[in-house]
């Protein structure tokens, strides 16, 4: 299963925030077990940087993109995203552009702790929870 994370869960897991953290890291295991695909937005590196620069230091937040670009693969973001983002009605650009990029990089769903900015989309929207609660169903 191809599963885009959106750029909380992913920081979740790079900054250990409590009480994602665990759900967070089981995902990134099953990603890493080869149990789903992961994928992240080519943006959410840079948010990613940023954050993690903020919140920690120059070297953390190099170590995380790095990180980052050894786990997951990436969703493209050009022209023909931003303008499929820009036109869609959720109200939050950055949930669009990585609605609109899994789209063009044809992944299943997209994991989340926020649901509410992904309304417009045919793709399966899970919370880290739900996601796991999936795949272990998939498994029995």
């Amino acid at each position: 299963m191809r599963i885009l994370f959106d750029t909380s869960v992913v920081l979740d897991v790079l900054l250990k925030r409590e009480p994602f953290v665990a759900d967070a890291s089981a995902l990134w295991a099953a990603n890493d077990a080869d149990e789903i695909v992961g994928y992240i937005n080519a943006t959410t590196l840079t948010n990613i940087f940023y954050v993690a620069r903020r919140q920690a230091s120059l070297e953390l937040a190099h170590e995380a993109v790095r990180t980052c670009l050894d786990t997951f693969e990436i969703c493209t973001v050009n022209r023909l995203v931003l303008e499929r983002a820009q036109g869609m009605s959720g109200s939050d650009f950055e949930d669009n552009v990585q609605i609109a990029s899994a789209d063009f990089a044809g992944v299943e769903g997209i994991v989340t702790r926020d649901k509410s900015g992904f309304k417009e989309t045919t793709l399966q929207i899970f919370t880290p929870s739900e996601l796991l609660q999936h795949l272990a169903e998939i498994k029995e």
